[in-house]
């Protein structure tokens, strides 16, 4: 019989092909045990988020937590990989798009990392078919037609799912529990495990009590599906500063579930400008010019990969984002530069990393010869909190074409975010939120401190709204008012906002009921 006292889950967005079929009503009541579960905990640690930036306005800067000295100092381990996790030499991600997934499937990497992050944008037509998608590719129906007749179906061998859900912070308003929008995190989450995921990537943690929240999900559901405890296995992406003084403690919090860490660096320089980019001594320079090699990072890449090992979980690093080329010398120089980038990444340690084309699997292949690191202890790494916040070491200058290169992938990212794209191809890069977030917090940085740029002048209101408008242009006259919208909110506002995803999914995503 039905619990006339069960929470339920109204859905507000329209019915579309086969929705049915991952909107069932066991799936549902599912997600709407989780949210009245966890919306209360979830709500909290989003509260403790705003008055730890408050405290970080006021002049505090992170530390390593002295009360969980004994997590750091102790000899615990996580489990042991599962199978189908203990190779991750190349990691290729991209949105749970049909063709992307069969070609991610197919690309010969050993994870597919499907993204309903920061590749996604989040319409409920990309969410509720990304779902569909990962139902059809684990029962091997997955597959595609192009126009020109070109079809895509799985080979024999392909990659292990692992899906990303939406961060904490944001909320999925096409489905109701109690009349309030439920978490998109406990959404994307819900429907994947309900229908047979079980490996996870997770977004945008910002410390080890919001992965205390996701090991208590992870237990919650495994009982209510009646899986063992541990068969759900979750990455934690580092990727925001406070995040990095907690690795540690964040592996203890999901030790029975923990697959490892990954160094989540784009959105990592994002959180750095978003907390302190009110301090001078934080300005950055041109987004071209920090690179992986300078101090505050390559301290927080090199604890990453001491912390997994030391704790016997997985470091996986970050993305290469290029995209080859049709052009032999143009190739050869994309296909340089990710090698050097991985052979740094194998040299520092890393088990793996990811790539966001399948042209480039082989190659960071190549740099990972052996299935993993984890005999590579890197005891000779020491880092301070003055190494991770050493931001003002970063060589290199800010200069108008860096300013306008932020202007201009900002302005088509969010074009192509607003027309529901969430992985678009700029000037030789596959660009996702993530890096859109980066150019809009530099913009709104190098305002806030009237910097000067190289060549003479300084960032100034007037120089970025006339770059603004000659961008606009090639905007399509549908979509121009809006991305100014979002851009001039996002980067001019006095006070810069946390996401640019929050409010401008709301206003411009949300169907109308």
């Amino acid at each position: 019989m039905t619990n006339p006292t069960a929470p339920t889950a109204e859905v507000t967005g329209p019915p579309g092909d086969r929705y049915d079929e991952v909107l069932t009503p066991d799936a549902l009541a599912f997600v709407a045990r989780l949210d009245a579960r966890f919306a209360g905990r979830r709500a909290d640690l989003l509260t403790a988020r705003r008055e730890r930036r408050h405290r970080f306005a006021q002049g505090e800067l992170p530390e390593f937590l002295p009360e969980t000295r004994s997590v750091r100092a102790g000899t615990w381990r996580v489990a042991d990989p599962v199978p189908e996790l203990r190779d991750r030499r190349v990691e290729i991600t991209g949105p749970p798009e049909r063709k992307m997934a069969v070609n991610a499937l197919n690309s010969g990497a050993q994870v597919w990392m499907a993204d309903f992050e920061d590749a996604t944008a989040p319409t409920w037509h990309n969410v509720v078919t990304g779902q569909l998608n990962l139902i059809d590719a684990r029962h091997r129906r997955i597959d595609f037609t192009a126009e020109n007749g070109k079809r895509y179906e799985l080979g024999e061998r392909v990659a292990t799912t692992v899906v990303r859900p939406r961060g904490w912070h944001l909320v999925e308003k096409h489905v109701l529990v109690h009349g309030r929008p439920v978490s998109a995190s406990l959404f994307d989450f819900g429907l994947a495990v309900f229908h047979g995921s079980r490996f996870f990537y997770l977004p945008k943690l910002e410390g080890h009590l919001e992965a205390r929240l996701w090991n208590d999900v992870f237990v919650f559901a495994q009982e209510e599906l009646g899986v063992p405890r541990g068969t759900i296995r979750a990455t934690v992406l580092i990727e925001t500063i406070t995040a990095a003084f907690e690795m540690e403690e964040i592996l203890h919090e999901l030790r029975e579930h923990s697959a490892g860490l990954n160094a989540g660096r784009w959105d990592y320089i994002f959180s750095v400008i978003k907390n302190f980019g009110h301090r001078p001594e934080f300005v950055l320079p041109d987004r071209s010019a920090v690179t992986m090699a300078v101090p505050f990072l390559r301290a927080y890449t090199e604890l990453l990969v001491r912390t997994c090992h030391k704790r016997g979980a997985h470091a996986i690093g970050g993305m290469a984002a290029f995209i080859p080329s049709r052009d032999a010398e143009a190739n050869a120089g994309v296909q340089a530069r990710v090698r050097e980038d991985k052979e740094r990444e194998a040299t520092a340690g890393f088990d793996g990393s990811w790539v966001a084309h399948p042209g480039l699997v082989q190659v960071c292949a190549a740099a990972f010869d052996r299935p993993d690191q984890l005999d590579r202890d890197r005891a000779d790494v020491e880092v301070t909190a003055a190494d991770l916040l050493a931001v003002d070491r970063t060589p290199g200058r800010v200069t108008e074409p860096g300013l306008r290169a932020n202007i201009s992938v900002a302005v088509r990212y969010l074009d192509a975010w607003l027309g529901g794209t969430g992985a678009a191809a700029i000037d030789g890069l596959m660009e996702d939120a993530a890096t859109a977030e980066i150019s809009r917090c530099q913009v709104w940085q190098w305002l806030h401190h009237i910097t000067p740029l190289a060549e003479g002048g300084m960032v100034t209101h007037e120089l970025v709204r006339a770059l603004l408008d000659k961008e606009l242009l090639d905007v399509p006259a549908e979509r121009r008012d809006r991305v100014r919208e979002v851009f001039e909110e996002c980067a001019l506002a006095d006070d810069l906002p946390q996401f640019f995803t929050t409010r401008a999914y709301a206003v411009h995503l949300t169907a109308k009921p």
